[in-house]
């Protein structure tokens, strides 16, 4: 597999690298590596979230808001 990336993208990588004392390569296998984790969890997220609604299993707006709210107080 072949990846292409723009000069600036490139240099910052180049830049990254040195800062951390990795090769290129590395730091390019270690931002995939998060990217897929990521991407995994978030469409599994997802899937879980369409199967509870599917299944009535809903929270009104008014809830969440209040959800949300007791969170961010805490």
């Amino acid at each position: 597999m072949e990846v292409h990336l723009t000069h600036e993208s490139e240099q910052q990588l180049q830049q990254l690298a040195d800062r951390t004392g990795r090769q290129p390569g590395q730091v390019v296998q270690q931002a995939i590596d998060h990217y897929l984790n990521y991407e995994t969890h978030f469409l599994e997220a997802v899937e879980a979230g369409r199967a509870a609604a599917a299944a009535g299993k809903l929270i009104e707006h008014d809830e969440v808001v209040d959800r949300i709210e007791r969170l961010l107080r805490s």
